[in-house]
């Protein structure tokens, strides 16, 4: 198969698609990989460690969709990007389209075969191709929340863990899952005063074990979620609903009672956000501020340590990639039920319920879209 890897061009997105590396591995296997050139100058990888690696460099991302029956990627495809898909081409991403009409409709008038790392899955309800940026963006949650607090950002001027005599700031964590489970480790480490809500009891019982006195976990309903985000001083929204559009689980009536200077940093922005007063931002201009609470909302969190963000993506998504690229997108597909969950559209089709739903869209099975491939 001929795989492309275009450069990421999202604002501050400095991961790649596939590092040199897994560039190597499925080479070696005899498919044709074209990269970008400077593709991977954000982590630090040079066109030279490229074509060691067997790829071929072409100049612009132009040639990259020309030449490629599979485009690999990071982040979802700008409307220009889009506009390069070709029909039957296949696209394997992020792609977190719950929230976003605009991508849908070009991936559906595109005739593509887009498959999102966010919705395969793996044993026991896992979202392997998630889960890696769901740990950097979990712990980097607690990194960006800690400066929303510093004055110059805003904040109220607290330093996280306190110092001997001055009481560490209160984190809230809601969703108790990869992401808050990493956000409580940091946060944790730097000594705040943490509590995770979660409203799986199973879940709180796994936190219980893993973290024992360090942290409190509580039951997430209406009167528990409003008393841990008014008392908080930082709150990080980690909620996912697999496909769909992200809860608004923290109203505008919270933040509007949080303490002046708070902060509230929403790692579900992808999906929507979590809060009812979140709005997507960038690298550039990470916060803005609404009711005297400081928010973070950054689409791309990851991509702000692109070089680990891009190695920990490649360890899960290259098996992906080479299953893909040996048996061909249907094949692949029909034999792995887990990697058919990963199809988003076909065809002009929408194969997510989810996604379909949350968009008020008509929705065909994977199965039945397959079928007719």
């Amino acid at each position: 198969m001929k795989i492309g890897v275009p450069k990421e061009i999202k604002v501050h997105e400095y991961r790649v698609g596939m590092t040199p590396a897994s560039v190597r591995e499925v080479c070696a296997q005899g498919h044709t990989v074209f990269v970008e050139s400077t593709a991977g100058m954000g982590i630090g990888c040079s066109d030279e460690e490229y074509q060691k690696a067997g790829a071929l460099i072409v100049p612009d991302a132009d040639a990259v969709f020309d030449a490629a029956e599979m485009i690999v990627k990071v982040k979802e495809p700008l409307a220009v990007e889009r506009a390069r898909l070709r029909p039957g081409q296949l696209l394997f991403t992020y792609l977190h389209l719950a929230p976003d009409m605009a991508q849908t409709e070009d991936l559906l008038a595109s005739d593509a075969v887009c498959i999102a790392y966010e919705t395969v899955t793996g044993p026991n309800n896992s979202l392997p191709l998630l889960a890696p940026m769901s740990e950097v963006a979990g712990r980097m949650s607690i990194q960006a929340g800690a400066a929303c607090l510093e004055k110059s950002q805003g904040g109220i001027g607290l330093l996280l863990g306190g110092v001997a005599g001055v009481a560490p700031a209160k984190v809230t964590i809601i969703g108790g899952g990869v992401v808050g489970s990493n956000a409580a480790q940091m946060a944790v480490g730097l000594g705040a005063d943490t509590t995770i809500l979660d409203n799986n009891i199973d879940t709180l019982r796994k936190l219980n074990v893993q973290f024992g006195s360090s942290v409190k976990t509580v039951y997430s309903n209406q009167q528990n979620l409003e008393d841990a985000v008014v008392g908080a001083d930082l709150v990080i929204g980690g909620v996912l609903i697999p496909g769909a559009a992200a809860p608004k689980l923290v109203t505008e009536a919270m933040v509007k009672a949080m303490r002046p200077g708070s902060a509230l940093v929403d790692v579900a922005i992808d999906q929507g956000g979590c809060f009812a007063t979140s709005r997507v931002t960038t690298h550039d201009e990470p916060t803005y501020i609404v009711d005297d609470v400081v928010h973070y909302c950054v689409g791309n969190m990851p991509g702000a340590l692109a070089r680990t963000s891009a190695f920990a993506l490649n360890n899960a998504t290259l098996p992906y990639i080479l299953r893909l690229a040996n048996l061909g997108y249907k094949r692949a597909l029909q034999s792995d039920q887990h990697l058919k969950n990963g199809l988003n559209v076909i065809h002009g089709k929408v194969t997510n319920e989810s996604v379909a739903n949350s968009l008020d869209l008509s929705f065909i099975s994977q199965d039945k879209a397959l079928a007719v491939a």
